[in-house]
């Protein structure tokens, strides 16, 4: 499902975990509304209603909306597959805004593509009522966990 490369160090707890805490979301994925809805090796698909506070005056989804929601599910997908402890930081990504989002609801799959000890990259595809309207790739850094001695633990 998510290229060629095969990802042993899939996790499906970590997965299922990340599937139950959609109530517990904070931040900007909370407001947005954003949903984990599938995992598996190398793929996630989310999902978020578009509300009527995240169209512009124009009419249209926010440019912005659409980048946010990327930009998580860019590095939620490597969740997974990373060891505990470590996290994801998007050091880059193109967006290719295909469609404009009046409502509905927007579908987005993330696929792995490649994957080594320290970086990602990973696709986007976002839908809106089965409409192509995104395209992204970017690049990630996986970044371990500070050693103890730095966190003050012994």
């Amino acid at each position: 499902m998510a290229g060629s490369q095969r990802f042993e160090q899939y996790d499906p707890q970590i997965a299922q975990m990340m599937i139950r805490a959609n109530a517990a979301a904070t931040g900007l994925p909370q407001y947005l509304g954003v949903q984990f809805v599938e995992f598996q090796p190398g793929y996630l698909r989310a999902e978020m209603p578009v509300r009527s506070e995240l169209i512009t005056p124009m009419g249209t989804l926010h440019g912005g909306v659409m980048a946010a929601l990327v930009d998580h599910v860019l590095g939620c997908v490597l969740y997974p597959l990373m060891k505990p402890g470590q996290w994801a930081a998007t050091t880059e990504f193109k967006l290719n805004y295909l469609a404009a989002v009046k409502g509905g609801t927007l579908v987005a799959e993330s696929r792995v593509l490649a994957m080594t000890k320290r970086t990602a990259v990973v696709q986007v595809h976002v839908k809106n009522d089965e409409t192509l309207a995104a395209a992204a790739q970017g690049t990630l850094l996986i970044v371990d966990p500070p050693p103890r001695q730095e966190r003050g633990e012994k």
